[in-house]
């Protein structure tokens, strides 16, 4: 198999499709966050008991999350062996479809315990398809990128991941400011439904992709692995564990979207669904200039120093963040929320999809990305489940919310230190375990 040569210099091409791709994609993600904070307490779960009701909604957002790790070990097997373009493609139409079934559920009064089953069958679909969606499209961008500006390239998927979720918080401020019996009824089921356009017009634009050059090459010559995960866990577990650890990071964003959201508007605070949802579309907002700016500044001074920005001040700004929350000061709430999330979180954020990718080689990288990713995020989708424990029964201690979140960026700042700098390392030697494999071709081990 020969590299097909319309294939070769596309890095612009692969990272708009990316873009769009996952910005489509965590559209469809996000909204289920929003609605798990606002809506489905009082749609799918008992409403004589709020409290509970809160925190049963937030546990089937971590349910996604849990699923993930088993779809990253199907995904990341067949991405490594079929290619990076055929999983993009299938994970945009498993989201779509699955979102676009939450919208048409029955509600709690209308069949009883059968709608929270059915909630979380459908999540656990989410988290499936989410497993493979980053993973393949970083492969996909840094694969086709210039090799001193793999960093900036590949920051296009998060940034459309960011371009997502403020999709996502624009669609749900007017349906949030429905009245309340058109919200519970038929209002919150519009942005699910919306997902069917979502699904059609990402598999147009990632059908037209082609496959990565690296991908192709390693085909022609080596071949492909048969079992990815045996090589993978035989020769980069480290790399897996860093990975694992790094992705703990993403608690700051779950924490910052679900339960924080939850908390400002909760009775305690009494902050209105609307003006906590613009908070989150400004720091989405401001993301998506800050996420490129600081991938580019990752090729020229390392991944690592970036990273450790992002994840030792985001341990930093959660702490503000959440307490000018708890003093109900708008402006405090609006600034703090941009610099934590928008500036500060998106320098980690940026950053890691280029980090994690340059540890493994071209055979096994969507399957190290997936696999390391997607463990590391499941704990992440479950710390707002924490989160809601540990703010106590009226759900106000926001600084052991606060403490708890700086705790899980600690393995990420432990990650980032023992792992190499990557950025000026040739993409045809990513991976590569000892100075002398450099000068050698890699050979296929099945």
């Amino acid at each position: 198999m020969s590299v097909p040569a319309e294939a070769v210099g596309q890095p612009n091409k692969a990272a708009a499709a990316a873009w769009i791709g996952s910005a489509l994609e965590y559209y469809d993600f996000f909204i289920y966050g929003s609605a798990a904070a606002l809506i489905f307490p009082k749609v799918f779960f008992d409403e004589s008991d709020p409290a509970t009701a809160t925190l049963l909604s937030l546990a089937t957002f971590g349910v996604a999350y849990a699923a993930r790790p088993v779809g990253a070990l199907f995904l990341g097997h067949f991405g490594d062996r079929v290619g990076r373009k055929k999983i993009m493609v299938f994970t945009l139409i498993l989201m779509g479809v699955s979102t676009f079934l939450i919208g048409c559920l029955p509600s709690r009064h209308q069949v009883g315990t059968l709608a929270p089953v059915l909630l979380v069958a459908c999540r656990v679909l989410q988290g499936i398809s989410a497993a493979g969606e980053q993973a393949s499209a970083n492969s996909m961008t840094l694969e086709h990128a210039p090799p001193h500006r793999r960093g900036f390239f590949t920051s296009f998927t998060l940034g459309g991941t960011q371009g997502g979720q403020l999709l996502a918080t624009l669609v749900f401020i007017p349906i949030a400011s429905l009245p309340e019996d058109q919200l519970l009824s038929w209002g919150w089921r519009v942005p699910f439904w919306l997902s069917i356009v979502v699904a059609v017009v990402g598999y147009v634009i990632r059908r037209r992709l082609e496959e990565t050059p690296a991908f192709a090459r390693q085909v022609a010559t080596d071949g492909v692995v048969k079992l990815p995960l045996m090589v993978l866990l035989r020769e980069h577990w480290a790399d897996v564990l860093r990975v694992i650890g790094g992705a703990l990071i993403a608690s700051v964003s779950t924490i910052f979207t679900v339960w924080a959201l939850a908390y400002a508007t909760s009775d305690a605070v009494g902050m209105s669904r609307t003006s906590m949802l613009w908070v989150g579309a400004l720091a989405n907002l401001v993301a998506l200039a800050a996420i490129p700016l600081w991938a580019t500044l990752s090729d020229r001074v390392g991944r690592r120093p970036v990273f450790l920005i992002g994840a030792v001040g985001s341990a930093i700004m959660m702490f503000l963040y959440l307490w000018a929350i708890s003093t109900g000061s708008y402006p405090l709430i609006m600034l703090l929320g941009i610099i934590t999330f928008g500036v500060v979180y998106s320098a980690a954020n940026g950053v890691w999809p280029s980090f994690y990718g340059e540890m493994f080689s071209t055979r096994v990288r969507l399957s190290g990305m997936a696999i390391g990713t997607q463990i590391g995020f499941a704990v992440a989708g479950f710390a707002v489940t924490f989160a809601a424990q540990i703010a106590g029964p009226d759900g106000t201690d926001w600084s052991s919310v606060a403490l708890f979140t700086a705790a899980l960026c600690v393995p990420p700042v432990i990650a980032a230190v023992s792992a190499r700098e990557t950025c000026k390392v040739p993409t045809e030697h990513l991976g590569e375990r000892t100075p002398a494999q450099a000068s050698q071709p890699e050979k296929v081990t099945a």
